[in-house]
């Protein structure tokens, strides 16, 4: 999904949370980029230099801690290339429980809503 205004940069099933996410955020006007990243090492870092460029914002979504993960990494990029307000979405420094899984993203602030406020949040730092 191309978008203006901010990447949404997500990788596995929150690729799916990233789309529904830049749906809510298109109610509001908000034109958001989102982009899939299946493979975090090698990470493509001239998509990722692109990105920062042309939207200006940077969000990532992982299913995943966000220590060593695909925040991390596109951080990394980004802080050395192009640095641009960014968030970063994903699990934070706890242990996780077994269950249903919506309910789990839910839990560990993985929901569009979720998401769509951290988009908020770095949309303001722009």
């Amino acid at each position: 999904m191309d978008g203006s205004d901010l990447t949404i940069i997500a990788t596995g099933y929150m690729v799916h949370k990233a789309l529904e996410a830049a749906k809510l955020l298109k109610n509001e006007d908000i034109s958001a980029r989102v982009v899939n990243i299946h493979t975090i090492k090698p990470i493509d870092t001239e998509l990722l230099i692109k990105c920062a460029r042309e939207t200006r914002a940077i969000v990532t979504v992982e299913e995943h801690s966000i220590y060593g993960g695909l925040g991390a990494s596109v951080a990394e990029v980004i802080v050395r290339n192009y640095p641009v307000p960014m968030e970063i979405v994903g699990i934070q420094n706890v242990f996780c429980e077994s269950g249903d899984y919506e309910q789990l993203l839910n839990k560990y602030g993985l929901s569009e809503e979720n998401i769509t406020a951290k988009y908020k949040l770095v949309l303001s730092r722009k």
